[in-house]
């Protein structure tokens, strides 16, 4: 039996002081070890696809600061890619990819999705193995609309027009392409549960450009979704919603999706996470350009957030990923001060 993974008790709506920690993107370009090993892999999906050089990504940050929970290292967009869509990473622009048309829309499927992702849940098998076993293994995939909209404008864009315009022009092709995505996400989700993940985050980082009755539609209905299908074959399962921007909308998503935990961005307001905070755990929301900053700027922003939400559940974590000129000393700095954080 293993030891205690914390973060498992504060989805359970218990409250730990100090809280369990982790990051967003804590895998990535601000550690010289990622960049070499990204440098070594070639391709960033051939990072994403080989578990040799996946495990080791994934297991950077927990060597490095001993995290309480570990996210599995791969991408939103392993998901179309799966299905047959091509997707293609250049340095400087993102993603890339070929806009989907309604005809594709409506034919999209793929009898080898699996087969594709196995070097995924490969990856998850090995990291569990190898990660101590206090700590907590995520698993995640991007919501629907967030996946949605790179498939329909081909890149990201500031506002998400093109996939905002596809969904009131073509209402029965677009709810069907968010039908299939979270299909297959809810499928995908299962196997890295199957493969050792304790909890899976759903990532909508998009959700903040619709409006009311497009946030129901596109952003919550598809999550609920995933969430039913996956609570069908694993009940026990926490799972993580996280809509950034999602604003007022917070309020009501976790009862509306079923999501166990609630991700927030760092624009909620503290008092306003506190009240979250009574239905169930919460996770954030610490601006990451406080982390970049360092310094007072950082400090502060910690305080303030163990203050308002230490009694209660949370996951302390950022409002969004680590941004890749963030200083390693600065995130030494934080771990120590919610590590050593008292009532």
């Amino acid at each position: 039996m293993p030891r205690s993974r914390i973060m498992l008790d504060v989805l359970k709506g218990e409250a730990h002081f100090p809280p369990p920690l982790w990051m967003m993107r804590q895998a990535g370009r601000y550690l010289p070890e990622y960049r070499e090993t990204r440098r070594r892999a070639g391709s960033f999906l051939d990072l994403c696809y080989d578990p040799d050089l996946a495990v080791e990504v994934t297991l950077q940050p927990i060597e490095r600061f001993g995290f309480d929970a570990s996210i599995l290292f791969s991408d939103i967009l392993v998901v179309p890619h799966a299905l047959g869509r091509d997707v293609r990473f250049e340095e400087g622009r993102g993603p890339l990819l070929t806009p989907i048309s309604v005809a594709e829309i409506m034919a999209l499927e793929s009898d080898v999705f699996h087969v594709n992702l196995e070097p995924v849940y490969e990856t998850v098998r090995r990291v569990r193995a190898k990660l101590p076993d206090e700590t907590t293994l995520i698993g995640f995939c991007g919501a629907p609309w967030t996946v949605a909209t790179y498939m329909i404008a081909g890149h990201g864009t500031p506002d998400q027009a093109p996939a905002r315009l596809f969904g009131y022009r073509e209402p029965a092709a677009f709810q069907h392409l968010l039908k299939v995505l979270a299909d297959h996400s809810a499928a995908y989700l299962i196997r890295q549960i199957e493969a050792g993940a304790d909890v899976v985050q759903i990532f909508d980082s998009w959700s903040g450009v619709l409006d009311d009755a497009t946030f129901d539609q596109f952003c919550v209905w598809p999550v609920a979704e995933i969430v039913r299908q996956v609570r069908a074959v694993h009940p026990d399962v926490p799972i993580i919603g996280f809509p950034k921007g999602a604003g007022a909308r917070y309020r009501t998503y976790r009862q509306k999706t079923g999501v166990t935990g609630l991700g927030i961005d760092w624009t909620v307001p503290l008092a306003a996470a506190k009240d979250l905070q009574r239905s169930g755990a919460v996770q954030g929301n610490l601006d990451p350009l406080r982390l970049v900053a360092g310094g007072k700027a950082l400090s502060d922003g910690v305080e303030a957030i163990l203050n308002a939400l230490g009694e209660g559940p949370l996951i302390f974590n950022l409002g969004h990923g680590i941004t890749p000129e963030t200083p390693i000393a600065h995130v030494e700095a934080m771990v120590k001060q919610v590590r050593s954080a008292t009532r």
